[in-house]
């Protein structure tokens, strides 16, 4: 017997709704995406589809382990809670602290929180949302006194522009990405700029693209705001009334209707600041010398201005290319203000709109997950907000001022500051910059608790206690996207072994140092009740964040809740598409402010040491460390290693080869990577993924690489800016193991672990040549690695081939060459899925290359349904296929989240010029 259950995806901030078909036995689960939910009308994106070959228990840790034993919970909870209030009581309550993951739930979020600040007494709990979206809380609550999206994903249909801003949108909110192709598709006079240093795949529904120089956006859009107070007349520009004879409406209004670029009475009504943030911007000069700053050609610059200044239903979209910066908060306010300037805000199709990183980080933000927040968007510095949290929580023990963010909070472990730190559902050891000081910081901390659903991770090797939490398919409550829109994630399993929701483990931590009456909670049901309350307790209109419609909600309500956009409250018991609409803002004198933004260079410049400039970001079908995304096969096939992206000119001068290894060296740390080289980069930059671990590569931590420097306003830390220098990385040889089973590969310098379907990929390479290659190959395979052996070896050359049959089926396949130019995998991991091999198939197996006849798919294009290159270049040959829309009736590639269009696009140019 089957079960449908409607639940939201655990991956990007589009917060898409799932619709799970659960089998009655071995966990096994049919997704498809939700056809009612408002933020995907059910489309979902390759991670998101396959969220089925995510749930097996293969690497779940299922029990308590103390020591790296297994341990009863009440041993584990009781060291927990034991060793916090000895640490406090030794060293004071600031030296134990909290790293959170916008992967929890608001309501393990509001547990956590409640327990740090108002129990513990500190506020040293922080999250990896402060990697991806504390520039914009900041840039937001500057502007509009909280933190507050204005829109919602309906203006993407009703804008006639979309500027994308330091997103490749394609990749990273692909069912965002794929909605607004389809509203440019609908509306012909919709235009789409792209603001990005990279040609991303998101370019390809550009119709202008801006390769800015890295950092330079704060001019650009400072550039803008002159813009268009240059296209006003004299004294519009400086937003003074006055200038114009006050008593003269008609003359006022004619002068207003001619020039209708800056919306002087939204100015001059509903913000303050203005005068001063264009005396900052105008330093930025005319459209000439943004664009020799900003490295862009004039005519571009201008276009997108006029463009702009044009356009009264404009959208400003933007993600970690402007969050990710030593200057992200300012980046995210040059954008606010041009919006601002032009009254575009709080408006249908109109509006800044953050493009949130993680499925849960607004939910954190709402219960005061980063350190200098309180819940229910109450902070620190705002008078009365700790007195009022402490009465409703019955506390005396909120601290003053906020802890510790991100950055800080590792280095004060570092330092030894923080004695014992509690981290839940993320892998800072991998994700944080400088991610080897966070390394050492934890091998020398006194105690480290790791609450995760994974047994085997680069930040659990180091935990004194590892709590088993539950996973995506097994969690209970609420989370929030983009849009303010609160969504219900329903557990389609029992919990795995022993593992537990994360707000009972917290709760119970709490209870045993001693503050059981405040942590009683049964159900999160009950949390989210006093959460809801919390945001309407004495608000009044006051406070932006107000759901208290939800104070009494009923079990059979939380169950059966629907998503819903806040402020849900009295005056809104439906919810809020968009905000501001009524000129009024959360500021104390309820006005919009404007911020004068001064440009700041990046904090560590190219040198001759480190001449290049490293840039980061995701991949489409890996998600953070990969702990979920790689147990699903097909995600591992289209970018199966961590790669280094550079520009042809880049790689000729530091002899770098297409497909070599080449050795990336920072100040802070190094990696190695596959060399890709493409003219999507601008020279003097590269590119290298966030994804890989030390359980998937042997040197593939891009958090080595990246510079710590953060934002002074957000404490974000500088992501997209690093100095870094890359040299060959040679080998005496190159090889791929494939085989049936799971290997622990030991001896080569250089290796990558995939799951593939029915096989394990491992791509290697060496410095030392071993002394014979059977018996290198034969130690790989481990206890395997007897059977019948089919081998080739040719000596003079360096090449060493291998097949392993057992019982007559394919075991294993050992290439090895001199050189990087090996045979693609594709076919040869295709004979994993066979029964067995027949005598072609056996005679083709060490040339690598199939029977005549039989079909190579070639490298993965569309993930989703496994289309490889050469069936897609083959159909389009033979069927004489024109556009991506033949290619997806013929192949279906390309017809579920579409992020891999742009490569059917660039495959039907090179096949039909």
């Amino acid at each position: 017997m089957t079960q449908t259950i409607q639940t939201t995806c655990p991956y990007c901030g589009v917060g898409c709704g799932i619709s799970a078909t659960v089998g009655a036995e071995n966990r096994q689960v049919q997704i498809k995406g939700d056809k009612t939910h408002p933020a995907n009308f059910g489309r979902l994106c390759s991670k998101g589809s396959a969220l089925g070959e995510t749930v097996e228990l293969q690497g779940r840790l299922l029990e308590p382990r103390i020591h790296g034993q297994p341990a009863s919970w009440e041993a584990a909870l009781d060291l927990v809670a034991n060793t916090l209030l000895d640490t406090m009581a030794l060293h004071g309550k600031d030296s134990v602290a909290i790293y959170g993951s916008g992967q929890l739930l608001t309501e393990d979020y509001y547990v956590a929180n409640k327990l740090m600040k108002g129990f513990i007494g500190n506020a040293n709990i922080d999250t990896n949302s402060r990697l991806c979206m504390s520039s914009s809380v900041a840039g937001h609550k500057r502007a509009f006194g909280a933190d507050a999206v204005p829109g919602c994903y309906e203006d993407y249909e009703l804008a006639d522009l979309i500027v994308l801003i330091g997103s490749n949108t394609a990749w990273c909110h692909p069912v965002s990405f794929q909605r607004i192709r389809a509203a440019k598709e609908a509306n012909p006079n919709l235009k789409i700029v792209v603001i990005d240093p990279r040609r991303t795949s998101t370019c390809d529904i550009a119709d202008l693209h801006l390769p800015l120089a890295a950092g330079s956006d704060t001019t650009l859009f400072n550039g803008l705001l002159n813009h268009l107070a240059g296209c006003a007349p004299e004294g519009i520009k400086a937003g003074r009334r006055e200038a114009y004879h006050p008593d003269d409406e008609q003359r006022w209004a004619s002068l207003r209707s001619a020039h209708p670029t800056l919306d002087v009475d939204f100015i001059d009504n509903h913000t303050e600041g203005f005068e001063a943030a264009l005396a900052a911007a105008s330093l930025a000069g005319d459209v000439q010398q943004v664009a020799e700053y900003c490295q862009l050609a004039p005519e571009a610059v201008r276009q997108f201005y006029d463009w702009f200044t044009s356009t009264e239903k404009a959208m400003s979209l933007y993600s970690q290319g402007v969050n990710q910066s030593a200057s992200g908060t300012d980046k995210v306010n040059s954008i606010i203000n041009c919006h601002l300037a032009t009254g575009r805000i709080g408006k249908p199709g109109m509006g800044p709109f953050s493009l949130t990183g993680q499925p849960n980080a607004m939910g954190g933000r709402e219960v005061g997950g980063l350190s200098h927040q309180l819940a229910a968007h109450m902070d620190f510095t705002t008078p009365g907000d700790i007195d009022r949290v402490a009465r409703f929580w019955q506390t005396g023990n909120i601290p003053e001022q906020g802890g510790l963010p991100a950055v800080a909070l590792f280095d004060a472990v570092y330092e030894g500051k923080v004695k014992a730190v509690w981290i839940m559902g993320t892998n800072p050891v991998v994700s944080l910059p400088n991610a080897d000081k966070v390394k050492q910081a934890l091998q020398n901390c006194d105690f480290v608790v790791v609450s995760d659903c994974i047994a085997d991770t680069d930040t659990a090797a180091f935990a004194h206690v590892l709590l088993p939490a539950q996973g995506w398919s097994e969690k209970n409550g609420t989370v929030t996207n983009s849009e303010r829109r609160i969504s219900r994630q329903r557990s389609l399993f029992n919990g795995a072994g022993n593992a537990k929701p994360d707000w009972w483990i917290i709760c119970q931590v709490a209870r045993r140092m001693g503050y059981a009456e405040a942590f009683a909670f049964q159900h999160p049901v009950e949390i989210f009740r006093e959460h809801a309350a919390l945001s309407g307790f004495e608000n009044n209109g006051g406070r932006d964040f107000d759901i208290s419609a939800f104070a009494d909600i009923s079990l059979d309500g939380y169950d059966s809740f629907q998503p819903v956009q806040w402020p849900v409250n009295a005056q809104h018991p439906h919810g809020t598409a968009r905000l501001f609409s009524d000129g009024r803002y959360f500021t104390p004198s309820g006005k919009a402010q404007f911020i004068a933004i001064t440009p700041r260079p990046p904090v560590n410049l190219t040198d001759a040491d480190y001449p290049l400039i490293l840039n980061t970001g995701r991949l489409r079908d890996q998600w953070h460390t990969m702990t979920r995304t790689a147990l699903a096969s097909k995600l591992n096939q289209h970018k199966p290693e961590p790669f280094v992206e550079v520009h042809p000119d880049d790689a000729a001068a530091y002899q770098l080869p297409q497909n070599s290894l080449a050795s990336l060296e920072t100040r802070w740390g190094s990696m190695t990577a596959r060399v890709q080289i493409t003219d999507s980069q601008i020279r003097g930059n590269v590119f290298v993924p966030m994804h890989w671990t030390g359980q998937y590569a042997s040197d593939g931590r891009m958090g080595a690489l990246v510079n710590p420097a953060v934002d002074p306003v957000s404490k974000q830390p500088e992501c997209k800016h690093t100095p870094v220098r890359i040299r060959p990385c040679p080998m005496a040889w190159y090889g791929f193991i494939l085989s049936r089973r799971e290997l622990a590969i030991t001896s080569p310098d250089y290796w990558v672990k995939v799951k593939g379907e029915q096989f394990y990929r491992y791509e290697l390479a060496g410095r030392q040549l071993p002394e014979t290659w059977q018996d290198w190959a034969t130690t790989q395979l481990g206890d395997g690695g007897q059977g019948q052996w089919q081998e080739y070896q040719d000596s003079h050359n360096g090449n060493y081939r291998a097949a392993l049959f057992n019982d007559g089926h394919l075991d294993s396949i050992v290439f090895i060459a001199s050189h990087i130019n090996l045979p693609e995998r594709n076919w040869l991991a295709s004979l994993f899925a066979k029964d067995g091999l027949d005598q072609q198939e056996r005679l083709a197996l060490l040339t690598g290359k199939p029977p005549i006849g039989v079909a190579d798919v070639g490298a993965i294009v569309c993930a989703c349904f496994n289309v490889g290159e050469k069936t897609i270049c083959n159909a389009v040959k033979e069927l004489a296929l024109k556009t991506p829309q033949e290619v997806g009736k013929c192949l279906k590639a390309g017809t579920n989240c579409g992020s891999c269009v742009p490569e059917i696009k660039a495959l039907l140019a090179g096949l039909n010029t």
